[in-house]
Parts: structure tokens; C-alpha cells; sequence
């Protein structure tokens, strides 16, 4: 082909490689500078709607994460109540447990045993009370049936997943009045410590209000001694199946938790596979195309010479 002042095929040849080589290299130096393969819906449409929606699910189990660490703090507040109610040799219902046996004693002065009662049954409550956290209680309730009584359940979020476009949370569902002390509101009583029970011979009481100091060693008050004894023996065996059922619960919650934790690890994972670059590959592609631009900035330059070297023609 012969040479023309109006049309340079080598320069146009060599110009369209510079293109595609600068529109390569300006690819990989954007990955390189997001560290994504897929940054924008433009790199990939369908790997940019995936992994958006992944990212959605994580921010979701973030949140559920977060709501499982503040509903262990709450369970771990009321089962250390529980634990604390139930006591040992010094304190709780099993220290109220061995004085009431104690004032079995037949001419013991159980005015003095009704005084450590009365700071036993006291403390319990205080502890109960104070078994508060983000203005939940679950060992005293308010049982009234206006807007500010207690709920009868609690749902604590323990999962989320999505299939399609479906969202599901999952829910541990924890009944307070399993783990009611004591009740406020209500026109009786309903909680462990707080309902009277009893009859004629063993005497009407609750854990809360039962009293010795006016007994006698008469066969009427030693019953009524009985029936305190068993009626706290229960009590000691009803705190110490809701504490076991919180501590269920707390089980749950840290395998969930963990669980949580683990699942967003995955789905990080799995948008890493989807989006992020090679930085091995990218790195020797940006050389080779550095290299490659050089090259096609050289051909250019050659090419252009060719139209001068024609001047030399008409000298």
C-alpha cells in the first residue's frame, strides 16, 4: 500500500492499541485503589446486586449480634438474682430454710429467729428489685392490666436469615411469670415468694410475710412450723428450676452468639469471593500493561514518522 498524506493506517492502528491499553490499565488501577474486582454495578451487575444484598444481611446479624449481647446481660442479671434468692448457709431461703428448722427447738426463743426472718425476707426482695436492667425485671412484676404492667413474655432476637426476598427472625420467647418473685399491681398476689398458701392447720402465709416469733412450743404452732418448712422447702425447688431454665436460656443465647458471629464471617467471605480482586494478579497485569502503553506510545511515535520521512521527498 502506498503512502498517504490523508490516511495513516499505522498511526490509526497504533493509536486504537493505546486506547484499549489505557482503558485496561485504568481498570486495574481502579482495582487496585478499591481492592474490588467489582465496585460498582457497572463492573458487573449481577455480582454488585449479590453482594449488595449479602452486605444488607450482615448489617442484620450486626444488629442481631448486638441484641443478643444485651439480652445476655439481661438473663445473666436475673439468673444471678435467682442464685442469689435461692442463697447458702448464710443467706437466701436456704439460710431461712435452716431457721425455720432451727425454731422446731422446743423452748428456743424464736422472737430472736423472727428477727433474722424479717432481714432475710427483706434482702431477698431488695435483690429482687434490684434485678433491673434497660427497665426490664423479671423477678417483680407488675401484674395490673394497665400500660404499665409487665409483659407476660419477652422476645429476645436470636437469628435472621432471607431466602428470596423473605426475612425471617428468629426469637427466644422467655415467660416471665416462670421466674416472678414477687407481684405488684394485681388485686392477689401471684409470684413464688409473694402468694399466701397454707390452710387452717398449717396457717395462711406466704414466703414473704410468714412470722414465728408468737408460736409456741404447742402442737398447733409446731404444724404450722411444718407447713412453713415445706412451704419454703418449695419455694427453694421452684427458684431453683427457674434459675436452671434461665440458665437454658444463657446457654442458648452464647451458642447463638457465637453462631451469629460466625455466620457474618461467612457472608464476608463470601462477598470477598464475589468482589474483591486478586492483588497478586493485578499487580502483574498493571506491569504488563505499564509495559504495554510504553510500547503503544512508541509505535505511535514510529508511526507519525513515517508521514515526515515523505517530506524529504520534495526537497
Amino acid at each position: 500500500m502506498g503512502s498517504s498524506l490523508l490516511t495513516n493506517s499505522s498511526a490509526m492502528t497504533a493509536l486504537q492499541t493505546l486506547r484499549n491499553v489505557s482503558s485496561q490499565l485504568a481498570t486495574t488501577q481502579n482495582r487496585i485503589s478499591t481492592g474490588q474486582r467489582v465496585s460498582t454495578a457497572a463492573d458487573n451487575s449481577a455480582y454488585w446486586s449479590i453482594a449488595t444484598s449479602m452486605r444488607s444481611d450482615n448489617a442484620a446479624l450486626s444488629a442481631v449480634s448486638d441484641s443478643l449481647g444485651l439480652s445476655a446481660a439481661m438473663v445473666d442479671t436475673e439468673y444471678t438474682a435467682l442464685n442469689t434468692v435461692i442463697g447458702d448457709k448464710d443467706s437466701g431461703l436456704t439460710k431461712l430454710q435452716a431457721l425455720l428448722v432451727e425454731a422446731k427447738t422446743a423452748g428456743i426463743d424464736r422472737t430472736k429467729i423472727q428477727s433474722e426472718i424479717t432481714q432475710i425476707q427483706q434482702d431477698m426482695k431488695l435483690k429482687a428489685n434490684s434485678a433491673t436492667i434497660n427497665g426490664i425485671n423479671w423477678l417483680s412484676i407488675n401484674t395490673s392490666s394497665g400500660s404499665s404492667a409487665t409483659p407476660a413474655t419477652f422476645n429476645l432476637v436470636s437469628s435472621y436469615s432471607r431466602v428470596g426476598g423473605t426475612p425471617t427472625i428468629g426469637s427466644i420467647t422467655v415467660t416471665t411469670a416462670t421466674f416472678a418473685l414477687y407481684t405488684t399491681g394485681g388485686s392477689t398476689t401471684s409470684g413464688i415468694l409473694d402468694t399466701v398458701i397454707g390452710n387452717s392447720t398449717t396457717g395462711f402465709a406466704s414466703v414473704d410475710s410468714l412470722a414465728i416469733g408468737a408460736l409456741t412450743d404447742a402442737a398447733t404452732d409446731q404444724a404450722k412450723l411444718d407447713g412453713y418448712i415445706s412451704q419454703v422447702t418449695a419455694a427453694i425447688n421452684t427458684v431453683a428450676s427457674a434459675a436452671a431454665n434461665l440458665g437454658a436460656v444463657k446457654n442458648r443465647i452464647a451458642t447463638n452468639t457465637e453462631f451469629v458471629k460466625n455466620l457474618m464471617d461467612s457472608v464476608d467471605r463470601g462477598i470477598g469471593q464475589l468482589v474483591d480482586a486478586d492483588m497478586n494478579a493485578e499487580s502483574t497485569r498493571l506491569q504488563a500493561l505499564q509495559t504495554q502503553q510504553q510500547l503503544g506510545v512508541q509505535a505511535l511515535s514510529i508511526a507519525n514518522q513515517n508521514s515526515q520521512s515523505i517530506l524529504s521527498l520534495f526537497r
